[in-house]
């Protein structure tokens, strides 16, 4: 099973590529783990990630594939994987068909995890984090026993930047902006499946299993 999970930031394709992964014995392959990986090994492809992720700029499709090529070159991705977030450009997704190409392998499904907007910011903007323990609580799932203390350490608890709303929201648009495209070639190819995000996670996990239940066979 060779799958790739898409959808905007908050859409839950973490949590369910997770499930996915566990269920069906497939590495959940993402990008934040990925870059965070290769710039720990001290590899060569690692440091050309990190020149660009210290300074705060997207890494390059060409460095992004050569990542994502060394995770699906490995034993444990041999029967399948989920792609967490990836591709995120036109680029991208063209160069994973090149590298799925030379692999002998090709993908299986593309879902795509639709989530309103208002939905996506009230998920992100209710996180909060601990900064000395790195714990995250938010204000309506898993609120702290003490507003604004984490539970561990009774650290005053932070929000992040990139979980303000007028955050959220310029990368929602940037999301939409670059995301469009790989949608648009996704779906002209056949691959594409869209499931409502904005359900509970079991229910959006029964929607993606029905979604690969009758495209899959599970070797």
């Amino acid at each position: 099973m060779r799958v790739v999970f898409l959808g905007p930031p908050g859409a839950g394709k973490g949590t369910q590529a997770r499930r996915l992964a566990d269920r069906y014995g497939i590495p959940q392959v993402a990008t934040g783990d990925m870059l965070r990986e290769a710039m720990a090994s001290g590899s060569e492809l690692g440091q050309r990630a990190r020149a660009y992720v210290e300074l705060g700029e997207l890494v390059p499709d060409d460095v992004m594939l050569a990542v994502v090529e060394d995770r699906l070159r490995r034993p444990d991705a041999e029967r399948g994987f989920v792609l967490d977030g990836f591709p995120r450009t036109l680029a991208q997704a063209e160069g994973l068909d090149d590298l799925l190409r030379r692999l002998g392998r090709r993908l299986d499904a593309v879902v795509l995890f639709q989530v309103p907007e208002e939905t996506v910011v009230r998920r992100l903007a209710g996180r909060w984090t601990c900064p000395a323990c790195g714990r995250v609580f938010h204000e309506s799932y898993s609120p702290p026993r003490t507003p604004g203390v984490c539970d561990a350490d009774g650290s005053p608890l932070v929000q992040r930047e990139d979980d303000r709303p007028e955050t959220v929201r310029r990368r929602l648009a940037v999301y939409a902006e670059q995301t469009a495209p790989v949608v648009e070639y996704y779906r002209a190819r056949g691959l594409l499946h869209s499931v409502d995000g904005s359900q509970d996670p079991d229910a959006v996990a029964e929607a993606v299993e029905a979604v690969l239940r009758h495209l899959v066979e599970v070797r």
